[in-house]
């Protein structure tokens, strides 16, 4: 995985966690949003991940 990507899928974790601890003040409902695409940012990033390693041990 290229760096740049990289820094892209680490900002947006921690943009959402962020998002995530204050919107838990204002709205738990707003927070569980967050909190979920919080997890879905992370898992994509490894998703990607190892399809781009997969992708490089084939050729």
């Amino acid at each position: 995985m290229s760096k740049s990507l990289s820094l892209f899928f680490a900002m947006a974790s921690i943009v959402l966690m962020l998002a995530t601890a204050f919107s838990l003040s204002h709205n738990g409902w707003l927070a569980l949003l967050f909190g979920v695409l919080t997890i879905a940012v992370t898992g994509l990033g490894f998703v990607v991940k190892a399809r781009l390693r997969k992708k490089l041990s084939d050729s």
